[in-house]
C-alpha cells in the first residue's frame, strides 16, 4: 500500500466515523433512541389492515420524506402565533426542560396515524385527545380580552391542524419529489387526522387550506408578543448536539425563507439573503444519504402490508373507501 493509499483510507475512515456520529445524533433527536427505532414503531408491524393511507398514498410520500425535518420547524414557528396555542405550550409543555421529548411525542402521533393500521391510529389519536382534555387555562387574545381555553377547543384544533398541514405540504413541495395526486390529494387525505382528533371542517383541498390559514390572519386572531419571541429564540437555537447545529441552522433558515412574508413579519424574522432554499436541499440530501431512503416506520408498515397480502387480507386503505 502506498502512502497515498493510506491517506485515502484514513480519510474515508474519518468520514465514516463522522457520518456515523452525526447519524446517531440525528436518530436520537428524532426518535429518542440511537437506532432510530422507538418502541412504538414495532406496533406498525402488527394490525389487520393496510391503514388509513397505504403505499403510494400522498400521506406516505409526504410524511416519509426528508423535508419533514424542515416542516417541523416551520410548523412550530407558525403555531406560536395563536395566543391560545402559545398559552398551552407555555403553561403545559416541558419544551424547555425536555424539548426532544415534546418533539418525539408529536412525531409519534403523526407517524402512527400515517403508517399504522387503523386500530392503532385511532388508539394513538385517543391518547392525544385525552391529553388535550387536561390542557386548559386562560390567555389574552389579540383584542386584550382574557379568554379561557382548552387544548381541544375547535379553534385551537383547527389552527394546529392547518399550520401543520400547510408546513408539511409547503416543505415537501420545495424539497422533495412530486406528491402522488398532487397537493390536493395530500390535504384531502390528511383530513383523516383532523377527523380523528375532532378538528371541525378540516380543509379538503390546497385552496381550502390556504383560505383557512389566511382566515386566522385576516380575522386579527394572531398575536406577536414577547412570549412568541421567546419561543422563536428557543426554536432558533434548541439544545441539540453541537455537531448537528450547522445543519440545523441551515434548515431553520430554509424554514423561515419558505414562510410568506406576512408571517415572517409577525414572527420578527427576516429571510436570509443567502441561497438558503438551495442550501437546505443540499443538507436534506446529505441527511438522506446518512439515513437511507425509507423511514423505519415506513419499513415496518410495509412489513405489515406484505404480511396481509401473503395472507390474502390486504384491502384498500381506509381513507380511500
Amino acid at each position: 500500500m502506498t502512502a497515498d493509499d493510506a491517506v485515502t483510507r484514513d480519510r474515508r475512515r474519518e468520514r465514516g466515523t463522522l457520518a456515523a456520529r452525526w447519524r446517531s445524533h440525528l436518530l436520537s433527536t428524532l426518535s429518542g433512541r440511537d437506532d432510530g427505532r422507538p418502541e412504538w414503531v414495532g406496533d406498525m408491524v402488527t394490525g389487520d389492515d393496510v391503514g388509513f393511507f397505504g403505499p403510494g398514498s400522498a400521506a406516505w410520500a409526504v410524511h416519509g420524506g426528508m423535508a419533514t425535518m424542515v416542516a417541523g420547524i416551520r410548523a412550530l414557528l407558525m403555531q406560536t402565533l395563536h395566543p391560545g396555542a402559545m398559552a398551552g405550550v407555555h403553561d403545559w409543555s416541558r419544551y424547555r426542560e425536555d424539548p426532544l421529548g415534546r418533539l418525539s411525542g408529536t412525531i409519534r402521533w403523526l407517524v402512527t396515524v400515517t403508517f399504522a393500521d387503523t386500530t392503532i391510529a385511532r388508539r394513538e389519536s385517543g391518547r392525544v385527545a385525552r391529553f388535550h382534555e387536561r390542557v386548559r387555562g386562560t390567555y389574552t387574545d389579540a383584542s386584550g380580552v382574557e379568554r379561557a381555553y382548552q387544548a381541544g377547543d375547535p379553534e385551537l384544533l383547527s389552527w394546529v391542524h392547518v399550520v401543520f398541514t400547510d408546513a408539511f405540504l409547503a416543505s415537501h413541495t420545495l424539497w422533495d419529489a412530486p406528491i402522488p395526486g398532487g397537493a390536493d390529494a395530500y390535504v384531502r387525505e390528511w383530513t383523516v387526522a383532523g377527523d380523528l382528533i375532532g378538528v371541525p371542517n378540516p380543509p379538503r383541498s390546497a385552496a381550502e387550506l390556504h383560505e383557512q390559514l389566511e382566515g386566522f390572519r385576516r380575522a386579527g386572531t394572531l398575536v406577536s408578543d414577547e412570549r412568541v419571541a421567546e419561543a422563536v429564540r428557543f426554536i432558533r437555537r434548541p439544545p441539540l448536539a453541537r455537531g448537528m447545529m450547522p445543519a440545523y441552522r441551515v434548515m431553520f433558515a430554509g424554514a423561515v425563507a419558505s414562510l410568506p412574508r406576512e408571517y415572517r413579519r409577525l414572527l420578527g424574522l427576516r429571510r436570509s439573503p443567502l441561497p438558503v432554499i438551495w442550501a437546505t436541499g443540499r443538507v436534506l440530501a446529505v441527511v438522506r444519504w446518512f439515513m437511507g431512503s425509507a423511514s423505519s416506520s415506513e419499513d415496518a408498515a410495509m412489513t405489515r402490508v406484505r404480511r396481509l397480502e401473503a395472507e390474502g387480507k390486504a384491502t384498500e386503505p381506509a381513507a380511500s373507501v
